[in-house]
């Protein structure tokens, strides 16, 4: 989703229950499988992930991939 500037949303999310390289691998491949193309930033080490795309679907995605995200302000 974009707003009317053109610019697509941008989402930031903690996710607590990331723990290791395969929790990140999932996230991301589950983000991708739902928003081909968009955007991702993912850190372990501040269990955040950022994504440049519609929220709310990044959101379920990753739901759908087995983890709680929490949406950040801003």
């Amino acid at each position: 989703m974009t707003d009317t500037t053109g610019t697509p949303d941008v989402a930031t999310f903690r996710v607590a229950d990331m723990s290791c390289s395969h929790c990140v691998g999932a996230i991301r491949t589950a983000l991708s499988k739902r928003l081909p193309g968009a955007d991702v930033a993912i850190d372990l080490a501040s269990k955040t992930v950022r994504v440049a795309a519609d929220g709310a679907a990044a959101e379920a995605a990753i739901r759908e991939a087995g983890y709680e995200p929490v949406r950040q302000a801003g």
